[in-house]
């Protein structure tokens, strides 16, 4: 038996994804491609080969599932190695690099240093939200509240910070928030106008709902799972959608921007478009949602490094 391939329906879907896609603005990829003291130079194999200012790192990204050959130096020319463990996490093999070490973005000075998961206390690809809503921030005529949830150790605060904006910074972990003003008072910005707040996010926002404060700008980066101070059980995917809802009791009645970045797998551009779009109606604006990445300087391929969903008046 001969089957022929018809394509009627395959067009019919695409043509209505389109309109879908262009109806809620979703964009394939953000690209944060202004470093110069950060680059991914290859990856390979489940890993990424990265220099971060003087030193170079070689860490695990389970995205990387192709296999080419390692031809850079620098390969084998490491300071830093993290090592998955195939029963869950893993650790650090280190070839002469300090406890920490800065690099900066353009005014901005991050303090780097590897602990728990891989993780350095910086993600790279997050600067091309910065750009996004420091632009945003500088062509109003009026102060900006900004509320930064989630906050870790202050990317978003600073740019927000330098771009003249107010901002209130929170996060439920004493030792980010001190890592964060490190990062303020290097990048001289220590006495801008910022609240640092150790807090549960979510508790933070319901009082302040009571408390009647609002904010111009919302930005948040929230777990995959997380527990709050009394036990109560944070998963993404049940949790989001409401605190997004919360979220916008705070917001003024002239509203900048609201952005949410999410490293959860389950949680792909569309769902975060759909999430602001239903939440933000009565505000109007636009909602754009894509994948940020980073370019990998060996081949031209772009890495992807997680999401963001981006609402703007």
């Amino acid at each position: 038996m001969h089957w022929q391939l018809d394509l009627t329906v395959y067009k019919k879907r695409d043509k209505l994804y389109n309109k879908q896609k262009e109806n809620l603005g979703v964009n394939f990829m953000w690209i944060a491609d202004r470093w110069q003291d950060y680059t991914v130079l290859d990856c390979s194999k489940g890993e990424k080969l990265e220099r971060w200012g003087n030193y170079i790192l070689l860490r695990p990204d389970p995205q990387i599932i192709w296999d080419t050959p390692k031809i850079l130096p620098e390969w084998n020319q490491l300071n830093g190695h993290y090592h998955r463990s195939n029963s869950g996490g893993g650790e650090w093999e280190f070839f002469n690099l300090p406890r920490q070490w800065q690099i900066k973005y353009d005014n901005l000075c991050f303090h780097l240093k590897p602990f728990s998961f891989k993780h350095t206390g910086l993600f790279p690809e997050q600067a091309a939200n910065w750009d996004w809503f420091s632009k945003k921030i500088k062509k109003t005529n009026r102060p900006i509240k900004v509320l930064n949830l989630f906050a870790y150790t202050g990317g978003a605060t600073l740019a927000a910070l330098a771009a003249g904006a107010h901002v209130t910074h929170v996060d439920a972990s004493k030792g980010m928030v001190h890592w964060a003003k490190e990062n303020a008072a290097s990048s001289n910005l220590i006495d801008a106008p910022v609240r640092w707040l150790i807090d549960d996010c979510v508790k933070f926002v319901e009082r302040e709902i009571r408390r009647g404060n609002t904010y111009d700008a919302i930005i948040m980066d929230p777990p995959s799972y997380g527990r709050g101070p009394k036990g109560e059980v944070w998963k993404i995917e049940e949790s989001i959608h409401p605190f997004i809802k919360r979220c916008t009791q705070v917001l003024s009645k002239d509203p900048l921007f609201f952005l949410i970045n999410s490293y959860t797998t389950g949680l792909a551009p569309t769902v975060l478009s759909y999430m602001l779009a239903t939440e933000l109606k009565p505000w109007g604006g636009t909602v754009d949602a894509g994948e940020i990445g980073l370019k990998v300087s060996s081949n031209g391929l772009t890495l992807p490094c997680g999401a963001s969903g981006r609402w703007t008046s």
